[in-house]
């Protein structure tokens, strides 16, 4: 598991469409773009990782009240175990209508050696 995957799967409980990166298309009224923001070995042992931090940004784009979803997300992250390491309220678009707000997370999975498939 990584902290993609599980973004997408919080978005996916909370009805909201997600993109990594950017939104491609015509976006709706409410959506997610996920970006990574860095991976960390942290926690090691014999000079071999055993697990590794990973970081990413939430950027909610909401057309009207993004309070109330806003709640819901980060709720449904700390449900999920994540460390929200930031909060913000970054602005309103004027050119699109779109209220921004950041949420940033972490979260601490096993480091494994072998690729997975």
């Amino acid at each position: 598991m990584s902290i993609l995957n599980e973004l997408n799967l919080i978005a996916d409980l909370c009805g909201i469409p997600v993109e990594t990166g950017r939104f491609s298309g015509v976006p709706p009224d409410t959506y997610l773009v996920i970006t990574p923001l860095i991976d960390l070995f942290e926690v090691h042992a014999d000079n071999t990782p055993g697990y590794e931090v990973q970081e990413a940004r939430l950027s909610l784009f909401v057309k009207g009240n993004y309070t109330t979803i806003k709640n819901t997300i980060v709720r449904t992250l700390l449900g999920a175990d994540f460390t929200i390491t930031d909060r913000r309220y970054i602005g309103h678009e004027d050119d699109t209508d779109y209220h921004h707000y950041a949420i940033d997370v972490a979260k601490s999975y096993e480091f494994q050696l072998e690729m997975e498939e």
